[in-house]
């Protein structure tokens, strides 16, 4: 396409990111790719505050401004028939993810811009320089340094001394939640991880940004985009589950965390610590380690071109016979691989069941944002797959009802799980708008049930009883029925 490729690269906290929305800004049309919903919808209002008429398209919504010669959206909704004079792919060292890196991968190769500027971390500048040879194009390298110094702490610092405008990092919902329990009687809390919804985050922190809280714990999940006014950025803990293993942290996600702290503006110097001896050594050690270059080869997904030329090739209409073929024999010229598609295979055996779908309709539906984690949405995507099949109305309904207050942790999990579902049937709304006509509802539902979301983090939620009673448990009851 002879586009003019450029890389604005730089730490967290260096501008680049404001840098290229401000080019956006003032080009003629553009893209703004996003990682998150959140982020997508922040460009968008973004542009709007400065009088740009702009489109919004995520997974779930689309606010659609016919005049716009602008659209923000996440990277997986990125119209590969849409011209622009400009695109801004952000936080392209994303190509990395196991999951989703084919998404910037796909979009670097293929966004039809005059003029890419991409954003991220020096360690993807290698993976950046080695698909721009590849493609023949030309890459203009700019080089953003850190606004604000950061400095990693003497000391650990304790629980019971916690500075105003602190940062806690635990990698697991139960984890935060735990800390927030612990904290909350001493400190005004606000807490943020995956599972909350982008409206839950964001309310989340703007209670910190606006000091209605004093302590922010969070996972990785502020890692990126989350503009928080940090001054001191605490790790809990120097291992993660990653899905397959408990492990160590990397030098690329403590920089990643790290960089969140002395947002400029708020804070001259942002500082590195902990909360044990032994994870503050660690965190220091690893800190000072060169950040690892993200290596080739790099993840891209199939069209439905490909996908159909693979069916007839195999001669199978499975849905999960041609994603498992690519995955395990598809060979590229380039630097590339398939990308790891298994929680699509996954899907797709639920929708491989299933006879009356085209093969592009299932191919779609392996796509849907499902967790095999979760009843509730089990049970709703099979019920939404029939209704496709049978081409009849699906109204949204409720699988649970809203109680007054959550009391336990798992009464907090049930409705962000009935979140979840209401962005898989918002997401369907978006692909089969016949079928699936309640958009409205379910956005008005949606807004309740993250309202009772930030109610409940901040009360103090119990802890659920364990399965197993311990021993002293069952011998209090022989007790009491002696003395009976």
């Amino acid at each position: 396409m002879n586009r003019k490729l450029k890389f604005f690269v730089g730490p967290t906290n260096s501008g680049k990111t404001y840098n290229a929305m401000s080019e956006l800004k003032n080009s003629n049309s553009g893209l703004y790719l996003a990682p998150l919903r959140l982020l997508a919808l922040e460009g968008y209002e973004d542009l709007k505050e400065n009088n740009i008429d702009a489109t919004l398209i995520t997974g779930e919504e689309q606010i659609i401004h016919d005049e716009a010669a602008h659209v923000c959206s996440t990277i997986e909704m990125l119209d590969f028939n849409l011209d622009v004079d400009l695109a801004v792919i952000d936080e392209v060292q994303m190509l990395e993810d196991e999951d989703r890196g084919w998404a910037w991968v796909n979009a670097i190769i293929g966004v039809p811009a005059k003029t890419v500027i991409m954003t991220g971390s020096v360690n993807a500048l290698d993976a950046v320089k080695k698909i721009a040879q590849y493609l023949g194009e030309e890459l203009e390298v700019v080089k953003h340094k850190r606004k604000t110094p950061l400095k990693t702490m003497a000391r650990h610092t304790s629980l019971e001394n916690l500075e105003e405008g602190t940062a806690l990092i635990a990698f697991s919902r139960s984890d935060v939640l735990k800390l927030k329990q612990r904290l909350q009687k001493k400190y005004k809390v606000s807490v943020i991880y995956g599972n909350l919804s982008p409206e839950v985050r964001r309310d989340e922190a703007r209670r910190f940004r606006e000091k209605q809280s004093d302590i922010l714990i969070a996972t990785d999940a502020i890692a990126m985009g989350l503009n928080l006014p940090i001054k001191n950025l605490l790790f809990t803990t120097d291992t993660k589950f990653d899905g397959k293993s408990r492990r160590k942290l990397s030098v690329n996600e403590i920089v990643q965390i790290a960089g969140r702290a002395g947002r400029y503006g708020h804070h001259q110097v942002g500082f590195l610590g902990a909360t044990r001896r032994d994870v503050l050594n660690y965190i220091k050690e690893e800190f000072e380690q060169p950040i690892r270059t993200i290596k080739p080869p790099y993840s891209v997904k199939m069209s439905n071109d490909q996908l159909l030329d693979l069916a007839r090739h195999i001669k199978t209409n499975s849905i999960t016979k041609i994603l498992s073929y690519f995955n395990k024999n598809m060979k590229f010229d380039g630097p590339f691989k398939a990308a790891n598609i298994s929680s699509m295979i996954e899907a797709s055996s639920l929708v491989d069941k299933r006879d009356k779908l085209s093969l592009e309709e299932k191919y779609l539906l392996s796509q849907a944002p499902i967790t095999m984690k979760s009843t509730i949405i089990l049970q709703a995507f099979e019920a939404y797959v029939a209704a496709i099949i049978k081409k009849r109305v699906c109204r949204y309904k409720p699988s649970i009802t809203l109680p007054k207050k959550a009391v336990t942790q798992k009464d907090l999990l049930l409705v962000e799980d009935e979140v979840k579902k209401i962005s898989l049937y918002l997401w369907l709304s978006y692909k089969f708008p016949e079928i699936f006509p309640d958009y409205n509802k379910a956005v008005i539902l949606r807004n309740s049930f993250n309202s009772f979301i930030e109610r409940s983090l901040k009360l103090n939620l119990k802890l659920e009883r364990p399965k197993h009673k311990p021993d002293n448990y069952f011998n209090a009851k022989r007790r009491r029925r002696r003395r009976d």
